[in-house]
């Protein structure tokens, strides 16, 4: 048996205004998004923006159903609408920010399992890196060079 060290780099800025101007502007669309979500049962609200090679911008938010796994994403909900709309743009940068009605959010929030596989699904297509940025309602955002920073053993079409 042997062992292996599977290690992760990621870039914590204090909070937005560390940012470069250009993903300041991203996560704003991001935080735009998110107050249009629809999350009635969770009171957990999620934006997501998308910046794209042709310098489009594409944002989603949440949308819960009261049929709990019926509801979706805004990682996902952009992310399926960029690759609908744009089918052959890369993905340059994801702006991600979550925030609750119930309690101040201010750690940043990483994407979940189902988000970080439909991402990695883009990353592996487009074989480009996909720069991730996330956090809560204020407080301090975490950057990842890559998708595969957050899910280092990646389930992709080279298995199948």
């Amino acid at each position: 048996m042997k062992e292996v060290k599977i290690e992760s780099t990621l870039y914590v800025f204090e909070d937005l205004n560390e940012l470069p101007e250009d993903t300041i502007k991203l996560m704003q669309k991001a935080i735009e998004a998110r107050e249009k979500a629809y999350a009635p049962y969770s009171n957990f609200y999620v934006g997501a923006a998308i910046l794209l090679d042709n310098n489009e911008i594409v944002t989603g938010s949440n949308q819960e159903n009261a049929s709990y796994p019926s509801g979706l994403c805004a990682e996902r909900t952009a992310i399926y609408y960029a690759g609908a709309k744009y089918p052959n743009t890369k993905i340059i940068r994801m702006a991600i920010t979550a925030g609750s009605k119930k309690n101040k959010t201010t750690s940043p929030i990483p994407p979940c399992g189902a988000c970080r596989q439909a991402i990695a699904e883009y990353e592996v297509k487009q074989d480009t890196p996909i720069e991730i940025y996330f956090m809560g309602e204020t407080g301090k955002v975490v950057k990842s060079n890559s998708l595969a920073n957050l899910l280092p053993l990646v389930f992709d079409k080279s298995v199948l």
